[in-house]
């Protein structure tokens, strides 16, 4: 029993979240280092550079240098098993981000120190401050032109209605850049270009100690010795309970691609976070030590493995301890089962495993039995965690393939990537799957959707953009959905549960078809 709660004790599962280009993938990749998960860091944007991130693991990420889908990856750190979710920082793959950090139990929000708060940021932010999940913040590429810390803090404070408690703070930036000074251990870390080895210099000394002054020079030097007396003097206190709530957030100066930095950070963070958090469930909150185990759906993947043409169930271990055999209860499903080859996962390498506890993600073999969300627990004590909604797209075009002697590998194509959740397809009631609607949140999942059909499924498709920028589910009617008095350019479909929906092209549509139908009611949410 010990060793049970020891295993839980020791893990940490985090998200990693930015707007595109802050830094994130690097970031994530130099952890993966100082863990001895990869021996050499990919070059993210380098586009001479053949390497790419370790973490972007589909081709059209390796091509285009960013990443489109959450990478799940885990390392070992010093006695801590460290989960890392490597989130998208592309708005248009958002949806993919909320639904991994519902697996996270803290953040860690990567800021570009040139353009501060993104919109991007903006919008991940609010997802944590929904799940109230303590959020640390990484201002990262020091070593290049940056703007003031003190407006950084500050907008970060206006723009997200967050504390700030730097933990250090830098000593100029660019190629001024001279390293941090870490305010509870007073000492200084310096910098050196060393082209990303492991090995940071630190030195302990006093703000007043004359060597510093050496070190820094006179004007850095009496710069800094202002900046620590008005931190001091006219900061939050650091109060760890309102870290834990996401109301104070402790901030880390470095560079991500030097690796300045991120060891300190690393180390920090895993003292300053706690083991697995409980989760909310239909019956109250699920205790992560109950030994009771249970887990839910937040990711499914096709055709990670091109060769096998196979499709992983990404699951979050709610509670208790996982073992390869075990017999498990899978509610949607009303059914037992024994969860095939669980696999822990390094991006798209992948390990068997026999056993997994509270924090972790595993991935199982899903033969199209899964949805995300759905709950996973042992026969004997049978819950439901809270769902994931499902957003309302904004764009949507007509798909069908080029080739009609394809049409099974084109249903099978497009029904497999809606079942992740990167797209939704409807259809017209009473139609096949020939011609269908796709649903997404942002424009550039077209362009993944087309070349994945392409890759994975040998499919050549036409598309047609559609001018509708509304769907509403159909949550009460009163008669037949064919029957609804409507405009002429709204259109009803069918979700692929077989749920009712309406299209509209503005939204004075929407109002026009609640006014003139009496019983109608319709949501922005799928709740089924």
């Amino acid at each position: 029993m010990a060793s049970y709660i020891d295993q839980i004790e020791k893990r940490r599962t985090f998200a990693i979240i930015s707007h595109p280009d802050a830094g994130k993938t690097t970031l994530t990749e130099k952890l993966l280092l100082y863990g001895g998960a990869i021996a050499l860091a990919g070059s993210v944007k380098g586009k001479k550079n053949a390497r790419h991130a370790v973490s972007d693991w589909m081709e059209i990420e390796k091509q285009r240098g960013i990443s489109v889908t959450s990478s799940v990856m885990q390392f070992n750190y010093k006695g801590n098993c460290i989960n890392i979710l490597d989130t998208p920082g592309h708005q248009d793959f958002s949806e993919d981000t909320y639904r991994t950090l519902m697996a996270a139990d803290s953040a860690v929000m990567v800021i570009d120190a040139s353009k501060g708060v993104e919109a991007q940021t903006r919008k991940l932010f609010k997802v944590c401050l929904l799940r109230d999940i303590p959020i640390f913040t990484f201002i990262n590429k020091m070593d290049r032109e940056a703007r003031n810390p003190f407006d950084l803090m500050e907008e970060i404070e206006n723009e997200l209605g967050i504390g700030t408690y730097p933990i250090n703070w830098p000593i100029g930036c660019g190629k001024e850049f001279k390293g941090v000074y870490d305010r509870r251990r007073r000492e200084i870390i310096s910098f050196t270009a060393n082209n990303g080895t492991r090995e940071v210099e630190k030195q302990e000394m006093e703000l007043n100690d004359p060597r510093l002054r050496e070190l820094i020079g006179e004007e850095l030097h009496n710069t800094l010795v202002d900046d620590v007396e008005l931190l001091d003097g006219a900061s939050y206190d650091f109060d760890m309970d309102k870290v834990r709530h996401g109301k104070l957030s402790p901030v880390f100066f470095g560079s991500a691609l030097t690796n300045f930095g991120v060891e300190p950070f690393l180390e920090d963070f895993l003292n300053m976070t706690t083991p697995p958090l409980p989760r909310k469930s239909d019956c109250g909150e699920i205790d992560p030590f109950d030994e009771h185990f249970s887990a839910f759906v937040f990711k499914i993947q096709a055709n990670m493995n091109k060769a096998h043409r196979d499709r992983i169930a990404f699951m979050r271990i709610c509670s208790g301890r996982f073992d390869k055999d075990m017999e498990v209860y899978h509610m949607q499903g009303e059914k037992k089962m024994r969860l095939s080859q669980p696999q822990q996962l390094m991006a798209q390498d992948r390990e068997v495993i026999s056993e997994a506890y509270a924090g972790d993600i595993i991935g199982v073999f899903d033969p199209g039995i899964f949805s995300i969300g759905d709950t996973v627990t042992v026969p004997s004590k049978k819950f439901y965690f809270e769902g994931i909604p499902t957003f309302a797209p904004e764009h949507f075009a007509r798909v069908s393939t080029r080739d009609t002697m394809k049409r099974k590998q084109f249903v099978k194509g497009v029904t497999q990537i809606a079942q992740e959740g990167a797209i939704q397809i409807f259809q017209l009631p009473g139609a096949g799957m020939e011609e269908v609607i796709v649903g997404v949140v942002g424009t550039l999942q077209f362009e993944v959707l087309e070349y994945r059909l392409k890759n994975e499924y040998n499919v050549e498709i036409k598309m047609e953009h559609l001018s509708y920028q509304y769907i509403r589910w159909i949550d009460a009617i009163e008669g037949e959905p064919s029957k609804l008095n409507l405009t002429s350019d709204t259109r009803v479909v069918q979700d692929f549960k077989g749920n009712f929906l309406l299209l509209f092209t503005n939204e004075w549509n929407i109002g026009w078809a609640l006014e003139k139908n009496k019983g109608l009611v319709l949501s922005e949410f799928n709740r089924s």
